[in-house]
């Protein structure tokens, strides 16, 4: 799997931001990015020229747009054709995702609960929707240093809700860029995770709207965090699902492991960590089911951990699992990075 740090959140001058495509592509190669969606308010027009600013950096410009309204902001991504928002109803949005997916595209819901209307038009989140499946992702992390801001807190624990409920539902971060302005605020980071294929006759943009769809994602402010669990040879990375009925090769006691990384060497000098112990945990919808703590030293390029899973023959079944890394940043203790989840079938036998 190889990883590609992405933000999925930005704005040139085709909309309210104050950069050009060009200057939003050489600040996100400064900052150590693979690539960027474009995301401008209810235009697609900022993405002339993309092909060949995409050349001169060498770095991947997914195309989308922020529908903008009175009752949301909702990002839409990897859209080969326009899906128009304009008549999208309160109570019907889900047409405007079906919209979009009919185009090719995915839907995420944009800083869900940052203050709205008059301060920002629209920005808290009151679309109705029925049928939370539709929606492929929330961004739970927006601005920069976002685990520190409350608005956010209620992100993330609106995705934790819908994980719980049974919900496959992707996470991500956006940091809502409009312009060149210097910060010392640590930047999130958006990691999604392509396989390395035999055919790379698929375009990268295109691989990467498929990781984003399938949930192979992890979000940090430093070293990236992956989680993968494996019973047997079986390996199940992040966004995949565990099947309810299990090969009949496999040895039934055989002990689900959940393996952990923390790769330090990505995006080097573009953030710092003091040395300290790190806290990471594993947590479902059971509840925290285990933890450990490493140190870090600024020599490590990897640490990596095995954690077995209980059995889980409770009455609550598993429904899913994610990986957090917690530790100081700019003197407060937050959440640094966290993974998206795997999940299980309904139904599935105990592991």
């Amino acid at each position: 799997m190889r990883w590609l740090a992405c933000e999925l959140h930005t704005h040139t001058l085709h909309s309210d931001g104050s950069q050009t495509l060009e200057e939003l592509v050489k600040g996100a190669v400064d900052l150590g990015f693979d690539a960027i969606a474009l995301t401008d308010h209810n235009t697609m027009s900022g993405l002339i020229g993309k092909d060949e600013i995409e050349q001169k950096y060498e770095l991947y410009i997914i195309p989308g747009m922020e529908w903008t309204t009175f009752y949301g902001h909702m990002v839409t991504i990897g859209l080969h054709e326009f899906a128009d928002w304009r008549d999208v109803s309160r109570e019907h949005i889900e047409k405007g995702i079906a919209a979009v997916h009919q185009h090719g595209g995915i839907a995420g819901i944009a800083h869900p609960f940052r203050i709205g209307s008059p301060a920002c038009t629209g920005c808290f989140w009151k679309y109705d929707i029925t049928d939370w499946s539709s929606m492929d992702y929330i961004e739970v992390w927006s601005g920069t240093f976002p685990s520190i801001r409350t608005d956010n807190h209620r992100a993330f624990d609106l995705w934790t809700q819908k994980l719980n409920e049974g919900c496959r539902i992707a996470a991500t971060s956006g940091r809502d860029w409009h312009s060149q302005d210097m910060t010392n605020d640590p930047i999130s980071v958006t990691y999604l995770g392509i396989e390395e294929e035999a055919n790379m006759a698929s375009h990268h943009t295109d691989r990467l709207i498929r990781s984003l769809r399938e949930g192979r994602i992890s979000v940090t402010m430093g070293p990236l965090l992956t989680l993968t669990l494996s019973v047997g040879e079986i390996l199940y990375p992040l966004g995949s699902m565990i099947p309810a009925t299990l090969p009949e090769t496999l040895n039934t006691t055989q002990q689900l492991l959940a393996h952990i990384a923390l790769d330090f060497s990505v995006r080097a000098g573009k953030w710092s960590l003091p040395e300290q112990p790190l806290r990471l945990v594993l947590y479902s919808n059971l509840g925290e089911e285990g933890h450990a703590e490493v140190i870090m030293q600024h020599n490590e390029h990897v640490l990596e951990l095995e954690m077995p899973l209980s059995t889980n023959d409770g009455a609550s079944p598993r429904r899913w699992i994610r990986a957090e890394c917690w530790g100081t940043m700019q003197g407060a203790y937050v959440r640094i990075a966290f993974t998206n989840a795997i999940y299980w079938e309904e139904g599935g036998k105990p592991l």
